[in-house]
């Protein structure tokens, strides 16, 4: 007798072939491999994100790039990141070139609602901005990295607001909150969580740091004689912090009874940020070998994927993109060919006709390459990743015949990929017909004269030794529409060298103000470190108004000058804020 199937089943089934997923994607920043639990490292407890492996997959070896904005590039575009446009992490060699199609765009395009919470790394103007590339949502900063990580300013689609606490918390807050209205609104969502931990500066709350300040640690580097002990014990405490955040957000999942039908996806976006235990792999960030370009991979879909399945083929960040479409059954849509392939077979226990392939890891002209057995470095040396893990015996005379593929390979790669860097004559866009406001850092200017950065890493810096009316700022920019805009720069003055005239122009037009409101903030960051920072230590400067100005569309400089400095300096200079008026 035929058993009959019932009619709950068969609707059930339904709903699955017609509900389009969820997705939530966690990155986080300079997490080595070796900094989660899962992986060995008893020195800390991630559980909430060890628990995403148990219940979902794992990948055994997946790999990133060796620095940040690269590798947010490769998931956005599913593309190696030289194509791209991305060649450096700062000064407008992070931006994401125009014609590129994100993975924001592919989901909005298939009735997604998208956001970005956290640090973006791929432009800070619009069109480059997260707004424009297909998030609706956007919250954080889109630079390289922050000077201070409690309270911070920050962006709301574009404006300026001051954040509220420890970011990564602020960050999942934000995330949580948008969520809970998709939930209840019964709409699809592709929430994008780019954490700036354990990247430094060193800072984490105390309740974490607290169980780590005299933490004896048992698991240590290859080579000891490199740890530095206090950004050591705060990493594994930002990495406890991470895991907090992520148990946060998985509740919330639950509780909203979406869990089942969200893929949720945890990776890290290069190595580990410091000599530190790492699973005895030789590098770490900035590198191009195996501690330099291994993440985990994790992901989470009860509805789709069986828990606790283990993913042995090597996998990259230029997958994600088509494989999150796959799962999702929408069309991975791109106005350029992909380089990354659907993982959907290897997750979903289909992978029998799964073809091996070559993995090309680059950075500033090294690059290597990897197959499912072996790596060849950067300097053309081979090694058997099965049976010497930590790269120590070189095998190209033992295996001539991979050896001479892999090489090929690399010279194929770096003449049709590497190639397409060229020149960058990008400039600066500002003033934008899509965005009412635009953010022009002192991290993107070039200084004429006396001026000096506040450090040479130049994400979260500001100008000072501004003692000259010959000294001067300037953007080689580029602006998307004519009209109105207000001048807003943002300073630092103390009152006795109050009085600067300060101007800025673009072609003929031009605007003026004196600085006429003193404001000498103390630096900050110093007191929340926990190990001393090589970035720029912060301040709050605040906004004074230049006037507004008339912008002709088209290229050009736009230059920020004192024209009289009656005290020792004109001021100290973060950044302008442009706001279109005449709209």
């Amino acid at each position: 007798m035929r058993k009959s199937f019932p009619l709950f089943a068969f609707l059930a089934c339904v709903t699955l072939l017609v509900a389009k997923p969820n997705v939530v994607v966690f990155l986080t920043d300079d997490q080595g491999w070796g900094d989660l639990s899962l992986n060995g490292n008893v020195d800390l407890s991630t559980p909430n994100v060890d628990s995403l492996a148990k219940d979902g997959a794992s990948f055994d070896r997946f790999y990133v790039c060796p620095v940040c904005s690269p590798t947010r590039a490769e998931f956005l575009t599913g593309r190696y990141h030289p194509r791209s446009g991305v060649y450096s992490t700062s000064a407008g060699g992070e931006r994401l070139d125009l014609d590129e199609t994100t993975i924001a765009e592919v989901f909005q395009e298939a009735g997604y609602l998208t956001a970005a919470v956290g640090k973006w790394h791929n432009g800070m103007q619009y069109p480059y901005h997260p707004n424009g590339r297909g998030f609706r949502e956007y919250y954080g900063f889109c630079s390289g990295h922050w000077g201070n990580y409690f309270s911070p300013l920050l962006e709301r689609n574009g404006k300026l607001v001051k954040g509220n606490g420890f970011c990564i918390d602020d960050f999942t807050d934000h995330a949580m909150r948008f969520i809970q209205k998709c939930a209840r609104a019964k709409k699809p969502f592709f929430v994008y969580l780019p954490y700036n931990t354990p990247h430094s500066p060193m800072q984490v709350p105390d309740r974490f740091w607290d169980k780590f300040k005299d933490k004896e640690l048992k698991m240590h580097n290859r080579e000891p004689h490199k740890e530095k002990r206090l950004h050591q014990l705060c990493a594994l405490a930002m990495c406890e912090n991470i895991d907090w955040n992520v148990g946060r957000l998985l509740a919330m999942l639950k509780e909203l009874e979406v869990a089942d039908d969200t893929i949720v996806l945890f990776f890290h976006d290069n190595g580990p940020n410091g000599a530190r235990w790492n699973g005895d792999m030789r590098g770490r960030k900035g590198s191009t070998d195996e501690g330099g370009v291994r993440s985990p991979l994790l992901v989470r879909w009860p509805n789709g994927i069986k828990p606790g399945t283990k993913v042995p083929q090597i996998a990259a960040a230029i997958d994600l993109l088509p494989t999150l479409a796959d799962l999702c059954g929408i069309p991975a849509k791109t106005a350029k060919k992909l380089d990354g392939r659907s993982l959907k077979p290897l997750l979903t226990g289909k992978s029998k006709d799964w073809q091996e392939r070559i993995l090309f890891s680059h950075w500033k002209g090294r690059t290597s390459a990897r197959n499912q057995r072996f790596r060849l470095d950067n300097k053309g040396k081979l090694y058997d990743m099965t049976a010497d893990p930590g790269q120590r015996v070189e095998v190209g005379k033992k295996h001539p015949k991979v050896n001479a593929e892999l090489l090929a390979a690399v010279k194929k790669f770096d003449a049709e990929v590497v190639s397409e860097l060229g020149t960058d004559d990008r400039p600066f866009v500002i003033a934008h017909p899509k965005a009412r406001r635009t953010q022009i850092p002192a991290r993107d200017a070039t200084a004429h004269g006396g001026l000096k950065r506040s450090n040479k890493f130049p994400n979260c810096s500001y100008f000072a030794n501004w003692t000259k009316t010959e000294d001067k700022i300037t953007w080689q920019a580029e602006v998307g529409a004519s009209g109105k805009y207000l001048a807003e720069m943002w300073y630092a003055c103390p009152r006795k060298d109050l009085g600067a005239l300060v101007q800025l122009s673009f072609k003929n037009a031009k605007v003026q103000a004196r600085v006429a409101e003193a404001n000498d903030p103390p630096l900050r960051g110093a007191k929340e470190d926990r190990s001393p920072r090589t970035e720029s230590y912060v301040k709050d400067f605040k906004p004074m108004k230049l006037g507004v100005i008339d912008l002709e569309k088209g290229k050009g400089e736009l230059t920020l000058q004192a024209l009289e400095i009656p005290g020792s300096q004109a001021l100290e200079f973060r950044l302008l804020m442009l706001t279109r008026v005449d709209r």
